[in-house]
């Protein structure tokens, strides 16, 4: 019987299934295909560690020479530490004595660079691996706002930690390793055919049956592990949202659906896994069999050999070693070029992230302007965010003066957040230009524009650190004394004292251990510690309570005295102080006027003005009365 689901379940599954793929997503923000071909772009990044590598190498070469001594000591003892004599065969004592020290000389050189190999491989690891990260760190931190808009973030974690350690075994073990095996096989197979050409045969028969296995398990590996890095980047993300929501999750009792979800995903993985392992299981067992075949081959051969005085005994014995060293490395052909496609699936996904350009870049002669008196002009304007969606703003043309400050008020979704992301450039309108004291922005580097206009969120971001060092942010090389004066100005020095290590406390990850309006009261002092010319704020009282807000409106003054503010709020307090109030609706500018003016024109203002009075009136707590 077939399992019966709820219908949002159906729904919600055939919408995934409808949606581009997370990779398909990121290709298409990347305006380039998935890269296959990756030898050529993985090669330069050993450049930094090449006189490691060569070290490695080197001593790679040296181990091989301890591992074709060895057998060559085992001979020596069987054909010359054996003496024939009239009464049967004597031991040459010295001789094996010295055979035998030889030998373990042998494996205790082997030993010895063995652990040098690895150390200095792992340090050539750990350059690489992190100028990796580095790289992938800070291109991250150049893409624009829409990448991160439509990117997951587990995707992006997942690409600078877990891919970037895959990509170690290749990089730094499998060249040495590759080398050490061709070495191997080459030196074993002169040195069986110089012994005895029928032994060599006998072994090298079955290269023609093994090189075919092997680059047919290459393909299906490199298949294989391409949807096995896609799964595995899946499960992180949802568990990174997972942790980014989880109270949104316990809030709403989400959490056995999302843990389903979680499982699904796991499952999906683990499948594709088996899937891959199902298709390349073959390739052991049957270089096993081959392994086998050949060892069998030498011992009828060399025995028959023996038998007609053609090889001496220790000749077999050397043999014997000669043929696992002959056929144990293309065994080994088979572990790296697993490791190869592992490899190259996450670098794709690496490189691909690598590749993406940010949307929003500086024009060859974008201006720093060092300082700017602060007018902003919204210029016919028309903005989307995807080209299917409609513009969120239309035709919209706003001008304000130098020192003036302007509140912007509108129904939620009509466009007023949008404003400030056009004026910070992390968008970029369709239609019309934002200008800043009559430049069209696109014309102004990003840092410098930024670095003019301040904004303060409803839900800014706090980083983990002390509220000293946050505040630090937006005055590099201020003092303690200086940062604290800020506050001051502000007349939120107090509150701030009042926490429990005062400046020094720990706001926690993204400000956690703040409550949401001491978080506010900290980035408005960080927005007056920058200085800007062009202040910003969007809804950055919305999450404060009266009391605290009446407190507040001396430092919201100070904080906009002497420079342009523009005003996002629904709060009456702070609007009705703007020198003008613009009224959006669906994205255009409705209505436009000082606070008296709107309200005699009885629009668009006037009514949201009714709805906040009424708002207010029933909030307010009823009196208490008291019964005698």
């Amino acid at each position: 019987m077939p399992r019966l689901e709820p219908a949002g379940h159906k729904k919600e599954a055939l919408a995934r299934d409808n949606e581009p793929s997370d990779l398909q997503v990121e290709q298409q923000l990347a305006l380039v295909d998935l890269e296959r071909r990756m030898f050529s772009r993985l090669v330069p990044l050993l450049g930094p560690v090449r006189a490691q590598i060569a070290a490695v190498v080197g001593i790679e070469c040296i181990l091989v020479i301890t591992v074709f001594l060895r057998p060559w000591f085992v001979r020596q003892v069987i054909d010359r530490g054996f003496v024939p004599g009239a009464s049967g065969r004597s031991v040459d004592g010295p001789f094996v004595a010295w055979m035998i020290g030889g030998l373990a000389l042998c494996w205790a050189l082997r030993f010895a660079l063995a652990g040098v190999s690895q150390y200095v491989a792992g340090r050539a690891a750990i350059v690489v691996l992190n100028d990796l990260r580095r790289a992938v760190f800070a291109h991250v931190q150049t893409l624009s706002i829409r990448y991160f808009d439509r990117t997951k973030l587990g995707r992006i974690v997942s690409r600078a930690d877990r891919d970037v350690d895959t990509l170690e075994p290749l990089l730094i073990q499998g060249p040495p390793e590759l080398l050490s095996a061709i070495l191997r096989c080459g030196v074993s197979g002169v040195l069986l055919f110089s012994i005895s050409p029928p032994l060599f045969w006998s072994v090298a028969g079955l290269v023609p049956l093994l090189v075919p296995a092997l680059v047919l398990f290459n393909r299906l590996a490199s298949r294989n592990w391409g949807p096995v890095a896609e799964r595995r980047s899946r499960f992180t993300s949802h568990l990174v949202e997972t942790v980014n929501g989880v109270k949104v999750l316990q809030q709403t009792g989400r959490e056995e659906q999302n843990r389903r979800r979680y499982k699904e995903l796991l499952n999906d993985f683990t499948a594709t896994l088996i899937r891959g392992n199902v298709r390349t299981s073959w390739f052991p067992p049957l270089t096993g069999v081959l392994s086998t075949a050949g060892m069998a081959a030498l011992i009828v051969v060399g025995g028959r050999g023996v038998a007609l005085g053609q090889v001496t005994l220790g000749q077999l014995a050397a043999s014997l070693f000669y043929v696992f060293l002959f056929l144990a490395p293309l065994q080994e052909l088979g572990d790296l070029f697993e490791r190869y496609a592992a490899g190259t699936a996450v670098a794709q996904r690496i490189f691909l992230l690598l590749d993406t350009r940010p949307e929003i870049e500086d024009v060859a002669d974008a201006v720093d302007p060092p300082s700017v008196r602060g007018s902003v002009e919204f210029d016919g304007v028309t903005f989307a965010y995807a080209p299917d969606r409609g513009p969120v703003i239309r035709d919209f043309t706003l001008r304000v003066a130098p020192g003036e400050r302007v509140a912007i008020v509108g129904p939620t979704g009509h466009g007023k957040s949008t404003l400030v992301q056009l004026l910070t450039r992390f968008y970029e309108p369709q239609v019309g230009a934002v200008r800043l004291d009559g430049v069209d922005i696109r014309n102004l580097t990003q840092r410098g524009l930024r670095r003019h206009v301040g904004v303060v969120l409803q839900d800014n971001v706090l980083f983990s650190g002390t509220i000293l060092e946050n505040l630090r942010l937006s005055a590099p090389h201020a003092s303690d004394d200086e940062l604290i004066e800020g506050a001051r100005s502000l007349r939120v020095d107090d509150i701030l004292r009042r926490l429990p290590n005062g400046y020094h406390t720990q706001v926690g990850p993204l400000g956690a251990s703040l409550s949401h309006g001491q978080r506010q009261l900290v980035c408005l002092v960080r927005a007056y510690l920058s200085d800007p010319a062009v202040l910003v704020l969007d809804e950055a009282t919305s999450a404060i309570d009266v009391q605290t807000e009446r407190r507040i409106q001396h430092a919201l003054r100070r904080l906009c005295a002497g420079r342009t503010a523009i005003v996002i709020a629904h709060r009456l307090a702070t609007i009705r102080d703007a020198d003008r109030i613009a009224v959006m609706h669906n994205g255009t500018l409705a209505e436009l006027g000082t606070h008296e003016e709107l309200l005699a024109r009885r629009g668009s203002y006037a009514k949201i003005h009714e709805a906040y009075i009424r708002g207010q009136a029933s909030a307010r707590p009823e009196p208490t009365v008291e019964v005698a």
